[in-house]
């Protein structure tokens, strides 16, 4: 008989793989814009990514929550941070890849495009320590509204040193940045903040009272706030460290306690005094901030993104090693399907992703026009997409998916986060409305469908279905994300039929545009070429 106590059928841990070379939708994904197959940075991110080394990262930086200090041992006021060293790690890594603001300076061809596919990379280890990341990419865009400021901080936010050093910038080897714009009366609708900015000197200097109720990464160098002048609301650039070397009052009032991205540091402050220079023209603060939100919204789509991709590799990695009922659960035909729909699914955020960066590297206005409909697209279908594929890649695991040291959990309490910041479902969803009411953004849209009419039939009708639902804009309020979610899926299959190969586009029109979806994972048709699917996903 069998040792009772041996441990067998178990998967081996997934590592020393390289995520990006074994990632063949991210390399067709990135094809049609850019050369980056041989791409040394991508190759040494996608490397470390799958090695035993970031893995080894990973969970510490979630089991071991940041930790607010509010005081010293004297009793004066610090409003500090404390991170667990896995989390330094994570980030000195991330700095050193330039996934933050190194693309605004980089004279390479295809800077966020580059970029883009790191942080996808990058964030398959572990996403949390990807806000402040973000955070600081997304800075540069809104800082250039007022060149002074972009000239003092921008420089030491492409820096890729990480320095945590509490220190006026220009004492600085590298900065990173965040954002205070949500209040506890107001939400998403941050024109009814109650924050106020008293001007203080004619350098464009003001004093700011009152407080956020979510600020992201508190213990970053410089944050981008909203503030009520009096003009109206106008945003802000406040640093940590003023530049006499004193401490800007910015009182830490509480982390949040929240369900996922643990490994992060999220915070109530309160402002009393606090120094901020106004950036843009007073009542323009959303127009100025909202190039930070943009930016950032294109990091919650490659951020859902590498979620999708992380839990469809442990899934196939899993079910590849694991037999159960006579065989392997990778070729029992119920799981063929799951693993190819989930790949299909996998793929889809990546090419649209991928598209997005794509076009922030372009100067041609049709591509801005793209991007101001595409962006709240993506980031409402792929990011409301994420929580259900993870929850099937982990019920591919089954129990062993629900324990912690898989990692899968980890996963899953992220996988609503990217839906909900920077402007959840609703939000997202009337943005498009508003988009459409511009014509070169419906003109862009109607671009990348023209560029496979004829192609596929199925496409084709679902195209001419969204422009019956577009005949009545004016009245769409209440079907915004009806026609979001069909926007989306239509250009998601265009990209597919265009850039991958033909079996995967064929699933994805047959499954998610023509009708025959089953509105679960794994209702893929009958006749789709499974193995291929999933042999592409992985290798």
């Amino acid at each position: 008989m069998a040792d009772p106590f041996a441990v067998t059928n178990q998967a081996p841990p997934l590592r020393g793989v390289n995520f990006f070379t074994q990632d063949a939708a991210l390399g067709d994904a990135l094809r049609p814009y850019a050369d980056l197959a041989g791409d040394p940075g991508l190759h040494r991110i996608g490397e470390l990514a799958g090695s035993e080394e970031a893995r080894a990262h990973a969970l510490p930086a979630n089991q071991n929550p940041p930790v607010l200090r509010t005081h010293d041992r004297y009793g004066n006021r610090i409003d500090e941070v404390e991170f667990h060293p896995s989390w330094h790690w994570l980030m000195e890594r991330a700095v050193g890849f330039g996934l933050q603001a190194a693309p605004w300076t980089s004279d390479r061809p295809s800077p966020h495009l580059a970029r883009a596919a790191g942080f996808y990379l990058w964030s398959q280890v572990e996403p949390g320590h990807g806000c402040p990341i973000s955070m600081t990419y997304a800075a540069v865009p809104a800082l250039r509204a007022d060149e002074r400021l972009a000239k003092e901080w921008v420089p030491q936010l492409a820096s890729t040193e990480y320095d945590v050093r509490r220190l006026p910038v220009a004492a600085k080897n590298g900065v990173l940045a965040g954002m205070g714009m949500t209040e506890k009366q107001g939400g998403s609708d941050v024109r009814a903040n109650l924050t106020t900015a008293t001007p203080v000197g004619d350098d464009g200097e003001y004093q700011l009272n009152g407080h956020k109720w979510f600020c992201s990464a508190p213990q970053v160098d410089v944050f981008l706030v909203l503030a009520q002048a009096p003009d109206g609301l106008s945003c802000f650039v406040v640093p940590r460290v003023l530049a006499d070397g004193n401490r800007n009052p910015f009182a830490l009032q509480r982390l949040k306690d929240k369900l996922g991205n643990r490994s992060n540091a999220s915070s109530e402050v309160e402002f009393h005094g606090t120094i901020g220079y106004r950036l843009g023209d007073e009542g323009a603060g959303v127009r100025t901030i909202i190039e930070m939100v943009a930016a950032t919204r294109l990091d919650c789509v490659l951020g859902s993104a590498a979620l999708q991709r992380k839990a469809l590799i442990e899934a196939i990695w899993h079910t590849r090693h694991r037999s159960a009922f006579g065989g392997l659960l990778a070729d029992k035909p119920a799981m063929q399907n799951v693993l190819a729909d989930l790949a299909i699914e996998s793929e889809a955020a990546t090419a649209l992703g991928m598209r997005l960066a794509a076009a922030v590297d372009s100067p041609d206005p049709k591509e801005a026009a793209f991007r101001r409909i595409a962006l709240p697209l993506a980031k409402f279908w792929v990011c409301k997409r994420t929580p259900f594929m993870v929850a099937e890649a982990l019920e591919c695991l089954g129990g062993n998916g629900y324990v912690e040291e898989s990692g899968l959990p980890l996963l899953y309490r992220e996988s609503p986060l990217n839906s909900i910041w920077e402007g959840s479902g609703n939000v997202n969803a009337l943005d498009v409305l508003r988009a459409l009411r511009r014509p070169e953004s419906l003109e862009a849209w109607l671009g990348e469908m023209a560029a496979v009419q004829g192609a596929d039939a199925r496409l084709d009708t679902a195209v001419n279905d969204v422009l019956q639902a577009l005949a009545d804009i004016e009245n769409a309020e209440a079907g915004a994300r009806r026609l979001a979610a069909q926007m989306a899926l239509c250009l998601q299959g265009s990209l597919l039929v265009r850039h991958s190969t033909p079996v995967v586009a064929d699933a994805f029109v047959a499954s998610r545009l023509a009708n025959d979806w089953g509105g679960v994972f794994g209702t893929l048709p009958r006749t789709t070429p499974f193995d291929q699917i999933v042999g592409r996903a992985i290798g």
